[in-house]
């Protein structure tokens, strides 16, 4: 080794020794107090660590342990904790984030799904389902009423079908306008229903089964001293199959049943007639009561009838 280069290890060894010496003095608190109470027991203090280290094996010249001692004196190489503040907290926080990052991380995490999801995926879904109600408010309902109305217009051979339905449009068109989706499907339901009841082609036949009564009277609750008089029937289709129709029940609260047979009101000779006829061979030679036509809303009925109408009996 270089002379040059024993001097200039030599400062920092006497460094390291004097940070010894303060150790030292550190760990042996009760001699600091006794030997440090005055300058004069000073040398005696150097004394007493000299021979603590020559005990050690350890050669400590007189002014390393005089460094020593001014250092311990001056609180030199000796830890002094920050006061507290805004900095020490953010060090504090930085060096203990192997505890508290994970969750931090995860939370950030979290975070930024759940505003990416709201953003990205809820806003827009929600703007796109607000957009094709509008545009269903505003364009495809109007233009299925147009289209109902068109074809009721085309295939109606009465002017009362044409005219209900256009009020029926018109309604249908203002809801929507209003942005009022029930009232414009209801409309076009409405509008539906008129199509389908024009369509329809059916005889209204008198039953004449022996499970089911041909016709039946009853009195009246508003008038017990009439008799109402009453042919069960039910509507056949072109295809020979029996429908089932919305019929209100007219005589009793008004409301309308879905049903497959009912009961029309008659007069008491189209009543007494058919009786006779069943009575004379247990068959019914006319059994027509009406016939339903591409076209038209209501039944031709080909003997006299009270036009009233009961679901249950």
């Amino acid at each position: 080794m270089s002379t040059t280069t024993a001097t200039e290890k030599a400062p920092l060894d006497e460094v390291m020794l004097a940070m010894d010496v303060v150790d030292t003095l550190r760990h042996r608190q009760d001699l600091v107090e006794r030997e440090l109470a005055g300058e004069a027991r000073e040398k005696q203090l150097i004394d007493k660590l000299r021979e603590i280290y020559h005990q050690q094996g350890i050669e400590v010249t007189d002014d390393v342990l005089m460094a020593g001692v001014k250092a311990l004196d001056e609180s030199r190489f000796v830890y002094t904790p920050p006061k507290p503040s805004l900095g020490v907290s953010l060090a504090r926080l930085y060096v203990s984030r192997r505890k508290w990052g994970p969750a931090a991380i995860a939370l950030a995490l979290v975070l930024v799904i759940g505003l990416g999801g709201y953003f990205l995926a809820y806003k827009p879904f929600q703007a796109a389902q607000a957009e094709g109600a509008r545009i269903e408010l505003s364009e495809k309902l109007p233009a299925q009423m147009d289209a109902l109305y068109q074809t009721i217009f085309e295939e109606t051979k009465v002017q009362q079908a044409a005219s209900e339905a256009a009020t029926l449009r018109e309604r249908g068109k203002s809801a929507a306008a209003e942005s009022n989706r029930a009232g414009a499907e209801q409309a076009i339901a409405q509008l539906t229903a008129l199509r389908d009841t024009l369509r329809q082609e059916y005889q209204l036949r008198i039953v004449n089964r022996a499970d089911q009564k041909t016709g039946f009277w009853t009195f009246p609750e508003v008038n017990t001293a009439a008799t109402n008089y009453y042919l069960v029937v039910e509507a056949i289709g072109s295809d020979g199959k029996p429908l089932t129709l919305p019929i209100a029940n007219e005589e009793e609260n008004g409301k309308v049943e879905n049903v497959a047979i009912w009961g029309v009101r008659v007069p008491e000779s189209t009543y007494r007639s058919v009786e006779a006829d069943k009575r004379d061979d247990g068959i019914l030679q006319r059994n027509v009561l009406g016939l339903k036509e591409y076209g038209f809303l209501d039944v031709d009925y080909v003997m006299p009838v009270l036009g009233g109408a009961v679901t249950r009996w």
